[in-house]
């Protein structure tokens, strides 16, 4: 755990100067801190169909910060978080387990395509009290050009990506992903694009397992 804090203090001294000189807000153009959004965007069918059934995931609270401050002890904590929940859900794609090719759901069996992943993770941060609004599941195009999900957490030292690819979190700017959509910070029900040329959306988001 001291480890964990070290490096992640090591991140945070690393990052620091570049975060006062844009005062921690989003920027007018995409950077290595902060990704930037364009446009509104249809929010994933599966997503959808998920706050229906769990209305109580994609709630949040108007007075709710839009960045946490990244501390040494929470940059471990999302770093702990991304480990944990990467080691503790057998990769499985919902057409293998559900018989349907996507569907978004917590994992109560301890198996899981991406969503999974990303779902579980913003349930655990949340229950740790982090603000809905800095936990965004966001959609992207993997290195095989695959639908993948992941989640961006909002910090005033830039958006980090928790993926079930890697137990290390990492910068956006850092993953070679092409981002498409994620949840607005405002209102988890909305989606916004994060692709300039408004690329359509994945039609599954679940076809990449760990590790491959």
């Amino acid at each position: 755990m001291r480890a964990t804090i070290f490096a992640a203090a090591i991140v945070l001294a690393y990052f620091q100067p570049t975060v006062a000189n844009a005062s921690g807000r989003l920027l007018p153009s995409a950077s290595p801190l902060f990704a930037r959004v364009y446009s509104t965007a249809q929010p994933p069918y599966g997503f959808v169909q998920f706050c229906r059934a769990h209305p109580q995931e994609c709630s949040s609270e108007p007075s709710e910060a839009s960045r946490v401050e990244a501390t040494p002890d929470r940059l471990a904590e999302l770093h702990d978080v991304n480990r944990v929940v990467n080691r503790a859900i057998k990769p499985i794609t919902d057409k293998d387990q559900f018989g349907v090719d996507e569907l978004w759901t917590l994992p109560t069996s301890g198996k899981g395509d991406c969503e999974e992943y990303v779902l579980f993770k913003r349930k655990l941060l949340r229950e740790r009290r982090w603000p809905t609004s800095a936990l965004l599941i966001t959609v992207v195009r993997d290195e095989d050009n695959q639908g993948h999900a992941v989640l961006t957490v909002r910090t005033d030292s830039g958006d980090f990506i928790l993926d079930n690819k890697h137990d290390d979190i990492r910068l956006w700017s850092e993953a070679p992903y092409t981002y498409i959509m994620r949840q607005s910070y405002l209102n988890p029900m909305a989606w916004m694009s994060l692709a300039p040329n408004n690329l359509p959306t994945p039609v599954g988001v679940a076809k990449v397992r760990r590790g491959n």
